[in-house]
């Protein structure tokens, strides 16, 4: 079996220099012996002008590299590279990742035991603190029944030191896109990555058409790797929120059952709207228009977008069948994830 670790780079030089030595280290460990396995690295670079690309083939001329003429976002620069990238699994992850030695075997080893697994992903962690989950994927992703996202060890702004009380196995909703395990037939048979979405929300979506098709997601927390997080977009950038309001809205409409989707969305917009309105009322008038234009975005871009063939929920495991933004207030913004009725 061939694992391609597909990295993809915009501008990231300082990320590569400090991470990708120990990827390409704890890659080629992977496997050997007599079983045939193989896992490489590649790089697909989004229109760079740092130099990435340079640097790249002076320091480690052995790296497959896919160059790509302009940024065409996470989910375009996936997809144009993985067209051209073969292999039987492919793992997706930032360039801002540390993989310690060993972090591939576990994934590699439930995905070829369990074939109905899709997508996994390892445990995340942070970099600037060791201890702690980090946002972005956490221990497993969740969904509440308004499209908002949460994880085994993050809900909303509560981030769980890791004490080891989500160290099983477990099936969820979605893994995160900054270190994501996929069947490579099963991301071309989906189509991909949705393009419309640009970033934010995209693996989401993809873990969602990936269960409407039968596939399971899991977290295999026995793989652990250090995050640093945020190296695109800073969490209070306005782009980073409009692209989050918007896309959230087209997953809803894409993939949730005709009969229940308008009622979802509906109160999805009136939550959306009363955010907008403590923006304006606390002065973040960048972050108000980005929601106003999200959701206009949104309007004219859901005609455009295929609607779910499904009739009823498929495979609801990781939905929170509630409003997680309400249980967090109530708790006082304290909500652990092991606190959750599900």
């Amino acid at each position: 079996m061939d694992i391609a670790v597909v990295i993809l780079n915009w501008n990231g030089l300082k990320m590569m220099q400090e991470y990708l030595p120990q990827v390409i280290s704890s890659t080629a460990a992977f496997g050997g012996g007599d079983s045939g396995d193989n896992a490489f690295v590649v790089v697909a670079d989004n229109g760079s002008t740092d130099g990435s690309l340079d640097w790249l083939e002076k320091e480690f001329p052995q790296v497959e590299t896919v160059p790509l003429d302009k940024n065409y976002g996470f989910t375009g620069g996936y997809n144009r590279a993985l067209k051209s990238v073969e292999a039987d699994y492919y793992i997706l992850l930032n360039s801002d990742i540390d993989t310690p030695d060993g972090w591939i075997e576990p994934l590699f080893e439930y995905m070829e035991e369990h074939p109905e697994v899709g997508i996994c992903q390892p445990k995340i962690l942070s970099i600037a603190d060791r201890g702690t989950f980090e946002y972005a994927g956490a221990a497993g992703g969740f969904i509440d029944r308004y499209g908002y996202p949460f994880c085994r060890g993050r809900i909303l702004s509560n981030i769980e030191k890791d004490h080891g009380q989500y160290d099983s196995e477990k099936e969820v909703f979605w893994a995160t896109g900054a270190c994501m395990m996929i069947r490579a037939s099963l991301y071309h048979h989906l189509g991909g990555l949705d393009e419309a979405f640009f970033a934010h929300m995209e693996e989401i979506d993809l873990c969602w058409r990936a269960k409407l098709l039968g596939y399971q997601v899991w977290c295999i927390p026995q793989s652990k790797v250090y995050h640093l997080g945020g190296g695109t977009l800073p969490n209070d950038s306005p782009h980073k929120l409009y692209l989050n309001y918007r896309n959230n809205l087209l997953m809803l409409y894409k993939n949730l059952p005709e009969k229940i989707r308008a009622g979802r969305i509906t109160t999805r917009k009136a939550m959306d709207l009363a955010s907008a309105f403590i923006y304006l009322l606390t002065g973040r008038w960048a972050s108000f228009r980005a929601v106003c234009r999200a959701h206009r975005d949104y309007r004219r871009m859901k005609m455009a977008e295929e609607q779910s063939p499904f009739e009823e929920e498929s495979n609801n495991i990781g939905l929170y069948d509630k409003s997680i933004v309400l249980s967090f207030f109530r708790s006082g913004k304290k909500l652990t994830f092991d606190q959750l009725d599900f």
